[in-house]
């Protein structure tokens, strides 16, 4: 069978490389980057941690408003499926990527599997949210990660193709975290074990909103505790253009980096004693290494982590921040909420049975 996966962000590498090696051994797949995401730390660094195979097709849209990036990608996908027709093409989780090869291939009614279906904030504000419903309701195949999922799909009406398979990204987090303790990023940076959060901020939201990114950088800085803060470039524009980047530079407990790899990321989530995001990915792969996560969004398509006591949204409002980095504690042990760690094994087997 033929398969397409098509990816563009760092989370969509992160399960790629989850899955990839699990296909290609009774499957052809094909890789097509559309290039949201075009820096080498951003893209290159990810498929040379995790051992991606080099993608037969990179289009480079990189970045733009929502509407023209989305646009661009469809008109080259459309492109790359009339000329390789395969039998199955496979998205992942919520990006304008996903968006764009779902309703490439459903327009060519071609097979689409969507991994990480079902997954919902009920905040249609945030373009990953259409994004990830549109996928669903042009998809023969939903991968589900939790049962929540699920039955946000059956909410909707999809019982038809719907597994829960668990998380593709819980399989890979399993399979590198004793290859990540061989990195020397706590060594570069003098950090010890547990004296340090880790932070993270890219959404629009934060991002491309003045009072909310300049209420982040002043709970950073007024918290007083060590904050490790790999920037995503996006971010660092706006910090610059909101001149907020200096205020940042210069405290003392903040140390902003660039965006790091793969298994150094993974070394500084595990040994961090919270983290500070408004990732998705990053608030489930908290709870699975069992550090307390600060969400930096007033709500989360990861519901079952806030249930489990693990995760508080905060919002970007910088009381609730600061009073998190001192005193939020879980008050739950953690559950295997997110599958037993074989969920690419169960996606290849469904795959090769529906077509």
């Amino acid at each position: 069978m033929k398969i397409i996966s098509i990816v563009g962000a760092r989370p969509q590498f992160i399960k790629a490389a989850a899955l990839s090696q699990e296909l290609t051994k009774y499957h052809t797949e094909i890789i097509l980057h559309t290039g949201q995401h075009y820096d080498d730390e951003l893209s290159q660094i990810f498929f040379d941690d995790l051992e991606i195979p080099k993608p037969k097709y990179n289009l480079g849209v990189g970045s733009g408003p929502h509407g023209a990036q989305t646009g661009k990608m469809l008109v080259e996908i459309e492109k790359v499926l009339v000329k390789e027709m395969p039998d199955m093409v496979l998205v992942y989780g919520d990006t304008n990527s996903t968006l764009a090869g779902a309703l490439a291939a459903a327009k060519l009614h071609l097979n689409i599997a969507h991994v990480e279906a079902g997954l919902r904030s009920f905040d249609r504000n945030m373009p990953e949210e259409i994004n990830r419903i549109l996928a669903d309701h042009v998809s023969k195949i939903l991968l589900c990660p939790t049962v929540t999922a699920v039955r946000n799909l059956k909410i909707e009406g999809i019982t038809q193709g719907v597994h829960d398979v668990g998380d593709v990204m819980y399989d890979l987090l399993l399979k590198n975290l004793k290859i990540s303790r061989s990195s020397t990023i706590l060594t570069d940076l003098d950090l010890e074990p547990r004296s340090y959060l880790l932070a993270t901020v890219h959404r629009p939201e934060n991002t491309d909103n003045k009072k909310n990114l300049q209420n982040i950088v002043n709970a950073f800085t007024k918290s007083r505790e060590k904050i490790i803060f790999p920037a995503h470039f996006r971010t660092v524009k706006y910090l610059k253009k909101f001149g907020l980047y200096g205020k940042l530079t210069r405290s003392k407990n903040v140390t902003v980096l660039k965006p790091i790899g793969y298994l150094d990321f993974l070394n500084l989530m595990a040994n961090s004693s919270k983290i500070l995001t408004d990732s998705g990915g990053i608030q489930k792969e908290s709870y699975i290494l069992k550090v307390p996560c600060i969400t930096l969004r007033e709500n989360t398509e990861w519901v079952e982590t806030v249930n489990e006591t693990w995760n508080v949204l905060v919002g970007a409002r910088v009381g609730k921040i600061t009073d998190a980095i001192r005193n939020f504690q879980p008050k739950k042990p953690t559950k295997r909420l997110f599958g037993d760690g074989k969920a690419r094994i169960k996606i290849r087997k469904i795959l090769r049975k529906k077509i």
